[in-house]
Parts: structure tokens; sequence; C-alpha cells
């Protein structure tokens, strides 16, 4: 099926799907993505380590505080499938500018919040222009690599993802250690406008959808998305049953109203006619899975090398850094390897080896050697490398070009919910054991990373009409 005409200017020609940009044109476009990408991710983490000098400089309370890494989630979590089915209808391209142009707007508002609500307000702000980002960017990748390289340029976007999020705590201790918190921000806004004057030149001209944009269905999928992510939150602290409850009917009730409202839609927001396929809903579930594994290792294991093996902050900033190594060197391998092998084998594989790794950080000697660790964490994030790449290949791949705006904003929701469910796990494992928590989160990533394995194996009973053929 032909590609809806756009009405796009001659002068900017339309990009297909598979053909790609020129080799010029496409590492400039590359290198945009990167920049906008790593900042978006990066700020998911960053803040988490700053809370409590910009609670003290603020005067608010550290519960109070939380709204400052809270309102950027549910910022990206209400808005990422909206943007995405938005990015269809106008073109990713001028998402993926706006939410760019976004984030650095309210970066420089986050640097130069007076208060606690200003700041709450930026960092809201900055969450809908990170999903501005996160929402279009596979999609964009999609167009600016031809079908031949494609797993080259998933497993590029994916390293950057993890790095990203992986060194973010370590980033904001550098940043913290030479200059005020407000500069966690302010150097955003220099990349910001770098990264701006690089897309607006050189990222592609895609194909749009005829289909209107649906208000009411975006305000059903804000709300489902973000009672969701406050029960989810609100249950790991151990809140008034009856409020979790509550919250979490209500976003029962506002999804079932979605996925009636657009059932008949040819581009339902809430992309179920994607989950309809056996590939895209196992990827999807895999994404959530070993995202959700993640979120429990990266949270707890600061709290386990302090509290169980008495390491200091310096110490516990060294002994992270071999899973984002071991991400570094494996995310570009398997993304070469997608090219060639199923997505079911590779992210199959890489899971499994996370799940032992995982397994082997739980049952760690009480006095174990830096080597002990360093290498239980590099398998760890060799496992983790070597899945995301196939995976989120298989993601967009398994939906047809047309759709692959939808793809993209499940891509990142998959993450970015994972990754809550991962983090108030942790909180619950505290909650359930002070002394042991840290050693139950990490066992429980184990499981989830197991399961995530479980229906990565499960895909090799599918076929992917999308697929690209494998290069002789």
């Amino acid at each position: 099926m032909e590609p809806p005409k756009s009405k796009t200017p001659a002068a900017h020609p339309v990009v297909i799907a598979g053909e790609g940009l020129p080799a010029d044109k496409r590492a400039i476009a590359v290198i945009t993505l990167l920049i906008a990408v790593g900042l978006a991710t990066l700020d998911t983490a960053i803040a988490n380590t700053a809370l409590p000098v910009m609670a003290r400089d603020l005067n608010a309370t550290p519960a109070a505080s939380v709204w400052i890494v809270t309102a950027y989630q549910l910022a990206m979590m209400v808005s990422l499938l909206p943007l995405a089915a938005l990015g269809e209808i106008v073109g990713y391209r001028r998402i993926y500018i706006a939410g760019l142009a976004l984030f650095t707007a309210a970066s420089l508002l986050c640097a130069v919040a007076w208060s606690l609500p200003a700041l709450t307000v930026a960092r809201f702000l900055q969450g809908l222009g990170g999903a501005g980002i996160m929402s279009v960017n596979t999609a964009l990748i999609r167009y600016i690599y031809p079908t031949r390289s494609l797993g080259r340029g998933v497993g590029i976007n994916t390293l950057i993802v993890a790095i990203s999020f992986t060194v973010g705590p370590s980033v904001a201790s550098g940043i913290l250690a030479i200059a005020p918190w407000p500069w966690l921000f302010a150097v955003n806004v220099p990349l910001g406008i770098v990264g701006l004057l690089m897309a607006i030149p050189s990222l592609p001209y895609t194909p749009k959808s005829s289909h209107h944009f649906d208000i009411k269905s975006a305000l059903l999928n804000a709300a489902a998305f973000g009672l969701l992510i406050m029960a989810i939150g609100e249950g790991a602290h151990q809140a008034a049953p009856a409020v979790v409850a509550l919250e979490f009917v209500a976003a029962l009730v506002c999804g079932y109203l979605l996925m009636r409202r657009e059932a008949s839609h040819p581009a339902p927001m809430l992309p179920v006619d994607l989950f309809r396929r056996p590939m895209f809903s196992l990827s999807a579930i895999t994404a959530v899975c070993s995202f959700a594994a993640q979120g429990l290792a990266f949270v707890s294991l600061p709290f386990f090398f302090h509290h169980d093996l008495g390491r200091s902050q310096v110490e516990i900033g060294l002994l992270m850094t071999p899973w984002p190594v071991a991400v570094a060197i494996m995310a570009p391998i398997a993304g070469r390897m997608s090219d060639h092998y199923p997505a079911g084998i590779l992210g199959g594989f890489g899971l499994a080896l996370l799940c032992v790794g995982l397994m082997l950080m739980t049952l760690m000697p009480a006095a174990p050697s830096v080597f002990e660790i360093s290498w239980r964490m590099f398998v760890c994030g060799m496992g983790f490398g070597f899945f995301q790449s196939p995976n989120l290949k298989a993601l967009m791949t398994s939906a047809p070009p047309n759709r692959s705006g939808g793809a993209s904003g499940i891509v990142a929701t998959a993450r970015l919910f994972g990754q809550s469910i991962g983090a108030a796990l942790v909180a619950l494992c505290f909650s359930l054991s002070e002394l042991h928590g840290s050693r139950i989160a990490l066992g429980l990533g184990a499981g989830f990373a197991g399961a995530a394995c479980l229906a990565s194996f499960l895909r090799l009973l599918t076929t992917n009409p999308y697929a690209p053929p494998a290069p002789k």
C-alpha cells in the first residue's frame, strides 16, 4: 500500500520507511537524536540524586520534594502515546523538534526556579518536552536508516538510552561536587540549542496520516496512565488501601472507556490494533518485564552496596560502572546481529544472562571483593545490553510503516512503565524487610528477567510479516 500523499513542500521530499537518508544527512540526524534522547533519558534519573539538596535549598520537606521527580515522570507517562499519535498526523520531525525546544526552555525554567511549586511546574513542562522526544524517536530511526542497517541504528540508540539512564546518578554527583543544583538543568540548555540547530535541517519529512487527532481519547489516555502510576507508587509506599484501590479502579475504567472509544479507529492512540499481533505483544511484555528488572536493580543496588556491604559513595559509583560498560560493548553488537538472527533468540539469551547475573548478585557472599562484585555486574550488563536492540527492532518492525508512531510510543511507554514498577517494588521490598530489602529486590528482579526471557523465546513461535529479510 502506498503511503498517503503529503502536503510537504517539494523542497522537502518525503522519505519512505526503509529507504533511509543519504549518508551525510544520516550522520547529522543520528547525532541530534542521540543528543536529545540522551538528555531526556538522563533527566529521568538525574534528579533523584539531587533531591535532598534541592529540598534543603527550597525549604521543602522530603515528602514534598518527591514531586520534583513525580511531575517529570507523570508528564511523560500521560503524554507519550498522544504525542506519538499526533506524530503520525503532523509528522514525526515536527513533534520531535517541538519536544526538544520545550525541553530546552523548561530546563532553563528549572535552573531559575525560586520555589518548589515553580520547580515542579517546570519539571512537568520538561517531562512534556521529553515525551515529545521519546514518543517518536524510534519512529524516526525507521526513516533515517535503510532497512539493511536498521539494527545498527537501533543498537546505537539503545546504547545511548541505557548509558544515560545508568550514569544519571554519577553525572549528578559530579555536577553537585563543583556547582549548585540549578546547573543540573542549566547544562541542558546549550546542548538542547545545538540539537535544535542540527535537527531542523537534517531530520526527515515522513508520510502523514489522514485521520484526525482525538482530544477526548488523549484525555482518557492521560487519566488512565496517570492514575495507574499513582496507584502503583502509593501502593508501594503503603498508602491507605482505599485510596490505592480507588486510583486503580479509576485507571481501569478510563482504560476501558479509551478502548471502547477507539475500537473502530484506524490508528488508535492506545494501539490495540498492534497488540493483536503476537510479535508486537510479546515484545512489549518483554520490554516491560526487563525494564522492571532494571528498575529493581538500579534503585536497590546503591542501598545494597552502602547498607549491606558498607561501601562509600565514591565506591558505589565505581561499583555501578561495570553494568553500563557492558551495555556499551554489547548493545551495538546485538544491534548488528539483529539484522541476521531472530529477536526471540537474541533477546532470550540476553535476558537469561541478566536473570543469572541478578541471581548471582542476590546470592553474593557477605563480604565480597571489588572483583567479585564487578564481574557479576558485568554479566548483568552484558545480558541487558544484548536484549535491548533486538527487542526494540522487533517492536518497530512488527508494526506497518504507517503505524510507526504508535509502535514508537509503546517503546517509550514500556520502558518508563517498567522502570516505574521496578522502583515502586523496591519501596515495597524495604517495607517488608528493612534489613534484607535490597536482596529481596534483586531476587525479584531476577524473577522479572526470567519472565521476560520466556516471553522473548515465545516469539520464535510467531511470524513477523513486516520484518525486513536478513541480509545474505
